[in-house]
């Protein structure tokens, strides 16, 4: 198979249907496109109806395109990530691995425009972030549930607002971002840089004032992203949790109890927002997003400092505070129904706390004069107490 040959198939799968995610190569199946969330065969002439491990081996070696440092990290630790260009149609970030003595590849898409706040309908919490001047915010989620494409649109409203130096660490770069008022250095693990840590070392020398770190992945990441945050930057970064809760506890759980206390109050003096996200199946087709939203507050602060208690937990503090742009999953995931953008089944199936949301749910129907139950009218039972007659 030949560069030319590889880019018609991933052009192919690319055409192969609307709203193209992934593209995914696995030996004994079809190639495979995700398209909203369901990952569907890819029709080609002449077919491929089973990849044999050659075939995914030779696709994989011509991705690589013989770069000796992703073959020795493919080798050595069972897979690699890289980034993927298709001419004119479309830049990928690559990760391939190594499963049962045989080689897949997924390759994610990434957008070449830069989203904006408004594209994304984000909430005005993200609008305010654009606007702190120093401190940490994380955006956290599953893996493929926007996370980059949020910050992205930050990223981009700060380009709008301030004359900054911004320098981004990334693997791979996903969004290119032009110069408008703020000055872009976009740094790419491997050519770049080593790992986060050492880059974001190098980048406290390089006078940014926004930085943009891919992923917290260690505890010397976070305490050199502690350490930008406490020194007058902005860091903002990704996290792989599914709550604001469980986003502070997994910081924690990278430091020895000893360090506990310590690193509670540097949290607690740094972190600005942290925002939770996932992508819930949209009536009609596509997906939409579904955020916690955490701010910073006096609350939030003595919680991350002595942790959460009976009815000082983060998810209560951040319901009383929706006032100040704050918001839990289960109340976004109501508001998503009440506009009729999800199902009341995908509502139920996605919500953290399930009778906040059957409750939101109730509460939207009575408003729109729907019944709230499937009993019928209540009678009363006029024979109860009574003697039952004998049969013979």
């Amino acid at each position: 198979m030949r560069k030319q040959e590889i880019d018609f198939i991933l052009g192919k799968m690319l055409d192969s249907h609307g709203n193209v995610s992934d593209l995914n190569i696995t030996v004994g199946k079809p190639f495979q496109v995700e398209a909203s969330g369901q990952l569907t065969g890819v029709e080609l002439d002449p077919p491929f109806s089973k990849l044999t491990p050659f075939q995914s081996e030779i696709f994989a070696m011509n991705l690589i395109n013989q770069d000796h440092r992703l073959t020795e990290t493919l080798i050595a630790e069972g897979s690699c990530d890289s980034s993927y260009e298709l001419p004119g149609k479309a830049r990928f970030r690559v990760n391939i691995f190594s499963q049962r003595g045989n080689y897949s590849i997924v390759l994610r898409k990434l957008e070449t425009r830069i989203p904006t706040c408004e594209d994304l309908n984000l909430p005005k919490a993200f609008y305010k972030m654009a606007e702190e001047k120093n401190g940490i915010i994380l955006v956290t989620g599953a893996t493929g549930s926007g996370k980059s494409t949020s910050l992205a649109a930050v990223l981009d409203k700060i380009n709008d607002t301030k004359s900054v130096h911004i320098v981004t660490l990334e693997d791979p770069v996903e969004f290119s971002h032009p110069h408008k008022k703020a000055t872009f250095n976009q740094r790419e693990m491997g050519n770049d840089f080593d790992t986060f840590a050492s880059g974001l070392r190098a980048a406290l020398r390089q006078a940014p004032k926004v930085i943009l770190v891919g992923e917290m992945r260690d505890r010397e990441t976070v305490e050199i992203g502690l350490s930008a945050a406490e020194t007058g930057h902005l860091v903002v970064s990704t996290l792989h949790t599914v709550d604001a809760g469980q986003t502070i506890n997994r910081i924690l759980g990278m430091f020895s109890t000893e360090e506990e206390t310590q690193i509670r109050i540097r949290l607690a003096d740094t972190v600005r927002w942290i925002v939770c996200q996932r992508l819930l199946p949209k009536v009609g087709g596509g997906r939409v997003a579904a955020f916690e939203i955490m701010g910073s507050n006096l609350r939030i602060k003595d919680t991350i400092l002595h942790g959460e208690s009976e009815g000082k937990t983060f998810y209560e503090i951040i319901q009383a505070s929706k006032a100040f742009g704050m918001i839990t999953f289960d109340d976004y995931i109501v508001e998503l129904y009440e506009k009729g953008l999800i199902t009341e089944e995908t509502a139920r199936a996605y919500a953290s706390n399930k009778g906040i949301v059957g409750r939101g749910i109730d509460s939207v129907k009575s408003t729109k004069g729907e019944a709230t139950t499937e009993l019928g009218k209540l009678s009363i039972d006029k024979d109860y107490g009574k003697p039952k007659p004998k049969w013979p």
